[in-house]
């Protein structure tokens, strides 16, 4: 790469975007993301309402069925539609939030590892060494375990988690920007390494891995879901997809429905990711192995 790179995000995009089930799952994605944050506040059934005597209703078409609750109902009367949206739309943030402080933290901590390549570098790398040593899971539990979880908690946990790979990746990156000619040439006209990491090298980094990193949005949503499922989630009468299923276990025979749609969603939510994520990555891969 050289200088000029700082558009290899729109060429990544751009690539990407002339597939068009990419196209396609780009906008499913910007409208189920619309659903979930729009539609609970304007619809005048709300996710945790109850109402005994409509409870177990089924989805929409089997016998027994209401066209107010289309998706049915749980054990409390609570209508399925809402409290899955709800849910995923707590899933979101905390994916989003989750790998954008990552990615942030992750990739300057990287970066400057790499430009400095001395005590530092070390002290960074073995710490990124324990953290990696550490499964998600185990550190989730030792962490939230102690303390009643709740939203910003679940975030930090989960940026803890991911951070080093990101510091990782993007320190060996910076090993190859550091000795490039547009970085000699800001040293001789006298610029310092903020200057230097901050305005050149960062824009370069970052773009490219900040699109792979949609990949790990997919992955944080599945981790915010088991720990919904341990109890380690957001805790009710907030719905998850997490707690939802965990509740449901009890009538998977007789009210199969309360437990599965929130899969159903969960599902058709990370596979329209993982192809977003993966769409973008063989675009990067295809333009950086061109020698851009």
């Amino acid at each position: 790469m050289t200088l000029e790179d700082s558009s290899i995000s729109k060429k990544i995009f751009y690539d990407s975007w002339q597939n068009n089930f990419f196209k396609f799952s780009v906008i499913f994605f910007i409208f189920i993301c619309l659903l979930a944050f729009i539609y609970p506040e304007i619809s005048e059934i709300k996710a945790e309402k109850m109402n005994i005597k409509s409870k177990f209703l089924p989805p929409i078409f089997f016998e027994g069925f209401s066209w107010t609750h289309i998706l049915g109902t749980d054990q409390l009367g609570r209508d399925m539609l809402m409290r899955c949206l709800v849910g995923l739309r707590f899933s979101l943030i905390i994916g989003f939030a989750s790998v954008f402080i990552m990615l942030l933290f992750g990739c300057l901590v990287g970066i400057i590892s790499g430009f400095k390549s001395s005590w530092v570098d070390v002290i960074i790398m073995r710490i990124t060494d324990a953290q990696l040593s550490i499964p998600m899971v185990i550190l989730a539990i030792s962490i939230l375990g102690v303390s009643r979880p709740n939203l910003a908690s679940i975030i930090l946990v989960l940026a803890l988690s991911g951070w080093p790979l990101y510091a990782r990746v993007s320190r060996s990156m910076a090993l190859i920007e550091r000795d490039k000619e547009y970085v000699r040439g800001a040293r001789i006209l006298g610029a310092n390494d903020f200057r230097i990491i901050f305005f050149l090298v960062v824009p370069i980094i970052l773009p490219p891995i900040a699109f792979v990193s949609v990949l790990d949005i997919a992955r944080m949503m599945i981790f915010e879901a088991i720990l919904g499922f341990l109890g380690l989630g957001v805790q009710p009468p907030t719905p998850t997809f997490g707690n939802i299923i965990a509740d449901a276990r009890k009538y998977l025979i007789n009210a199969w429905w309360i437990a599965t749609m929130p899969g159903v969603f969960l599902v058709i939510t990370l596979v329209t990711l993982n192809y977003i994520g993966s769409t973008l990555e063989k675009s990067k891969n295809k333009i950086f192995g061109e020698g851009i």
